[in-house]
């Protein structure tokens, strides 16, 4: 049994506090998201839904248009994480050895980019002459590798046991091989934490559908969507259902569908996360 320690309640103490602070507004998102329009404009509403209903949620999920933005953001998701993936894996392995002839240039240039990134305008201008303008391909390839997660995964695999790779490629292996097969199966906590973090940053992507998507309205991910909702308040809905319903639930409703996928994710890769988060070496 463990000895107690002040020091040690202190500290679980203040971290727990910090949790509560974070976790109590959220609570309150929810409460008020699922209760009537009179408790909520009577203030009357912490953390529990009172005057229970769902009415927002059908009016939110009622919407054509928000359905097809929430699919839009679902494809730039899934397609964005795997593209964001399978480029920053290929490249911080090429940078992580020592046999790679141009290792110190190409970590320097990248490393350029991450203290002077580019510009607003000429970044948009390259992305108008790849005639990615308006297409679903401009959510994607812009951000494809991200160098703080590029540069994560590189210290991960420069800390990798050289043994075991050499032994690989003595049995034949190649590098192609070598990645697939002793790699990736040894870095599957980096690789849920760097995954994780380029998924929640496409689900919340919103500056480059702002700025190169304009006309094509069918494109629209979700976060611009649920800004023009917040905004116009263009739900569709009857006057007899909107008459019984808070603009400021409304406005929760809309922030606790934003935040689903990423709390029904997260549950899953936390395990790896905590790992891939707190490994600070490996050794032989």
């Amino acid at each position: 049994m463990k000895k107690f320690s002040l020091a040690g309640f202190i500290n679980a103490l203040f971290l727990g506090l910090i949790a509560l602070s974070m976790l109590l507004p959220f609570l309150n998102v929810i409460a008020v998201s699922f209760s009537g329009q009179v408790a909520i404009n009577n203030n009357a509403v912490t953390f529990w839904p009172i005057d229970v209903t769902l009415e927002n949620y059908r009016l939110v999920f009622g919407n054509k248009l928000l359905v097809r933005s929430i699919w839009v953001s679902i494809v730039v998701t899934g397609l964005g994480t795997l593209c964001n993936m399978t480029l920053t894996v290929l490249l911080a392995y090429a940078i992580s050895r020592k046999e790679f002839l141009f290792k110190r240039s190409v970590t320097l240039f990248i490393l350029f980019t991450f203290v002077f990134p580019a510009p607003m305008i000429p970044t948009y201008l390259l992305v108008q002459k790849l005639k990615m303008l308006e297409t679903i391909w401009a959510l994607i390839i812009p951000g494809a590798i991200s160098t703080f997660n590029l540069l994560v995964l590189r210290s991960f695999f420069e800390q990798l046991p050289e043994s075991v790779l050499e032994s690989a490629r003595m049995d034949g292996a190649g590098e192609w091989r070598t990645l697939y097969e002793i790699v990736l199966p040894m870095s599957k906590a980096s690789l849920a934490t760097v995954g994780l973090f380029y998924g929640v940053t496409n689900w919340n992507a919103y500056m480059p559908a702002m700025l190169y998507i304009n006309r094509n309205t069918k494109l629209y991910p979700l976060q611009i969507k649920l800004r023009d909702m917040l905004l116009q308040s263009s739900v569709e809905g009857s006057s007899d259902q909107l008459i019984h319903l808070s603009a400021y639930g409304m406005k929760m409703t809309i922030i606790v569908v934003a935040a689903i996928p990423v709390l029904i994710a997260y549950p899953f890769v936390q395990g790896y996360f905590v790992k891939g988060v707190t490994l600070g070496s490996v050794k032989e």
